[in-house]
């Protein structure tokens, strides 16, 4: 994505928006890709297979004191919930960038779905919280 560092959905969307999307597709989004996967949801023409969004977040998190760049205003919670046949929220109870089970679940509340919390799991990868994360079997057995 544009500028990696620093997520934008100005930037970031365009770009996510030349792919193909279809009724296979999968979104896998993680962090800051969560609220991208919610926005090409909104976006979409057509439905996609499934949405997992891994340590993601839909609103202003509380740790973070200017907005994020990378939110929408505001989110058409009912055409997101047309675009997408199953989506998974995946969060852990201890997630140091505050993108924890809470924000999963204030997205579980808008989209139903399903929400997996687990536990002391962290960030799901971060290095600056040193938690390498090379291998995510989980992600893998739900997107079979």
């Amino acid at each position: 994505m544009p500028d990696a560092d620093i997520p934008d959905i100005k930037k970031w969307l365009p770009t996510a928006l030349t792919g193909t999307y279809n009724s296979e597709t999968v979104i896998v989004g993680h962090s800051a890709g969560g609220p991208l996967a919610l926005s090409i949801l909104e976006h979409l023409k057509n439905s996609i297979r499934m949405a997992i969004l891994v340590a993601g977040f839909g609103k202003q998190l509380e740790k973070d004191k200017k907005p994020q760049a990378i939110l929408q205003a505001s989110y058409d919670w009912e055409k997101i919930k047309r675009n997408v046949k199953k989506i998974i929220f995946i969060n852990s109870d201890n997630d140091p960038w505050g993108c924890n089970d809470k924000e999963g679940r204030y997205m579980f509340d808008h989209l139903g779905g399903t929400q997996i919390i687990l536990h002391g799991e962290g960030h799901m990868g971060s290095d600056t919280f040193k938690q390498p994360y090379k291998e995510f079997p989980l992600l893998v057995k739900l997107i079979e």
